[in-house]
């Protein structure tokens, strides 16, 4: 009796020994289970947020540790590449604003000297289309010029308190003897009260004037032109819409793109240089704001200008 007593408590000690060997590595492989879910949650925010923060592991297990290290070595080198990049850029950009400036000059005097010759000539059909077609190199020139200034940082943007019914109603009545003699029908929502934006002036007539513009241009087919001012509590929303052909989902994806222009090549009364809306798109986002594109072909296209909202 006595010795099977031995073996039981032998064998239970056996088993809890056994048992404690096995909840100690169960123990140890959760652990390491949840410093890589750590790890990994981390990787995911710092992608997501596109900051520089590093890899914290807190532990002692060597393997985690050596892990660490080699994600932080690779994070400080991708922050590394991003700096360069960005430095890279930067320069090109302002490298592309000075080339446009130095071609710029000289086509000014080009033309100067080809409005000359067309005085002293009188009619001349081979100057007036030489000096439209300069005219049509310099204003792409300053297209290019003042993207240049914009991406590389260099255009004085004033934000100031904008009422921005007074903006669009001084926009629309600029427009109002080419509206009126194309036959547009055109249809106005703005409040007579005041809605102030933060805005820039200029940045702001510039976008106008290029939606306007593109409604004429583009959306001449439907003869229609509405300007909405909407808003909610954060944002104001500024809706320009034409009734014309309209944008497919394809070229909607592109439309903002810089030199991107969706008319028939053979079109050149309509022909655009594709340089309008980037430019528009660039204005507003400077101003902490957006531009936002809805559009079903030969139904309605609405472009929408986002604007950040004052409240007082």
């Amino acid at each position: 009796m006595r010795d099977e007593t031995i073996l039981f408590f032998m064998a239970a000690a056996i088993v809890c020994l056994l048992l404690a060997v096995f909840y100690q590595r169960f123990a140890f492989h959760r652990g390491i289970q949840e410093k890589l879910r750590q790890i990994c949650e981390k990787l995911e925010e710092i992608s997501e947020t596109d900051s520089d923060e590093k890899v914290m592991v807190f532990t002692d297990n060597p393997v985690l540790m050596e892990l660490g290290a080699q994600i932080n070595r690779l994070l400080t080198e991708r922050q590394k590449i991003r700096a360069d990049f960005k430095r890279e850029e930067i320069a090109s950009k302002k490298m592309l604003s000075n080339i446009s400036h130095d071609i710029k000059t000289p086509l000014t005097v080009i033309l100067g000297y080809l409005e000359i010759m067309r005085l002293d000539r009188g009619e001349d059909e081979m100057l007036e289309k030489t000096e439209a077609k300069a005219k049509q190199v310099l204003d792409l020139i300053n297209q290019f010029f003042s993207l240049a200034k914009l991406e590389a940082g260099d255009t004085d943007i004033r934000l100031e308190k904008i009422n921005i019914s007074e903006v669009c109603r001084e926009n629309v009545l600029e427009f109002y003897d080419i509206l009126l003699q194309k036959e547009f029908e055109v249809e106005l929502s703005i409040p007579e009260s005041a809605v102030f934006v933060q805005g820039d002036p200029d940045a702001l007539q510039r976008i106008f004037c290029n939606l306007l513009s593109n409604v004429i241009r583009y959306g001449s087919d439907g003869n229609y032109l509405g300007v909405f001012v909407r808003q909610d509590s954060r944002n104001v929303y500024i809706d320009v819409t034409d009734r014309g052909k309209g944008i497919g989902p394809e070229a909607a994806a592109h439309v903002f793109d810089r030199l991107y222009t969706m008319e028939d090549s053979r079109n050149r009364e309509i022909q655009g240089n594709g340089l309008g809306l980037t430019i528009a798109k660039n204005l507003a986002g400077q101003m902490g704001g957006d531009i936002l594109l809805n559009s079903t072909p030969n139904v309605k296209t609405t472009f929408s200008v986002k604007l950040k909202k004052i409240n007082y």
